[in-house]
């Protein structure tokens, strides 16, 4: 049997948030029988920082897409950006991070909140929430609003995520999301300091895409 092939693709430009998605997912590859090949989108910006950029990034996650070919791709951002988009446009499974990492939020408890990148993230979060009818379960989305670089940085964030995860955990959150893929490096850090699980939806989305081509 030949190797799947899963494309994880960081839609914004930043090496060392793509350094951070290619590390969470690295553990879920299988040799042999799947592979998780982590890309950035050198027409990027910095960050998905608002909706400019959201929508700048589909055009060329389409072209990426359209010459890479792959079993299944796997768009790491925290927003979703182009996802309905890339779907009509290849018959191969699309996977979105931030719909994969509610979704195994919502199997893991019933009130679940989101530590997000920016202010500007927390209404294209609210609109995926409405769009899966889940807005409900939500405790709500508190972001952060640090630069990129300090959030991939080894300590820079640790602080504030702590103390935002808190923030979700008093509101009642059982389950805590990361909203931006540049998180990634802090996932265990935060569960052991706020007790709760916590989900890094690059991690949730590669699951998904595995599940779906070697199932």
């Amino acid at each position: 049997m030949t190797a799947r092939r899963v494309l994880v693709v960081n839609p914004n430009s930043s090496v060392s948030c793509t350094a951070a998605i290619r590390d969470a997912v690295a553990p879920f590859a299988l040799p042999g029988r799947a592979r998780l090949d982590v890309v950035s989108l050198a027409e990027g910006p910095p960050a998905i920082a608002n909706w400019r950029d959201w929508h700048d990034v589909a055009a060329p996650l389409c072209d990426l897409v359209g010459r890479e070919d792959a079993d299944a791709y796997v768009v790491a951002c925290v927003s979703d950006p182009a996802i309905d988009l890339l779907r009509s446009t290849t018959d191969r499974p699309v996977f979105g991070a931030l719909r994969s990492g509610i979704a195994t939020a919502v199997a893991r408890g019933e009130r679940f909140g989101i530590i997000a990148f920016v202010a500007a993230s927390v209404q294209r979060q609210r609109r995926v929430l409405q769009a899966m009818g889940l807005e409900a379960r939500s405790v709500g989305s508190l972001p952060l609003d640090l630069p990129m670089e300090v959030l991939t940085s080894a300590e820079g964030p640790r602080a504030r995520l702590v103390a935002v995860g808190q923030e979700l955990k008093a509101r009642g959150a059982e389950v805590v999301v990361l909203g931006c893929a540049g998180m990634a490096a802090h996932r265990g850090f935060v569960e052991a300091a706020i007790g709760l699980p916590v989900i890094e939806p690059c991690q949730a989305a590669a699951a998904q895409a595995l599940l779906a081509v070697l199932g």
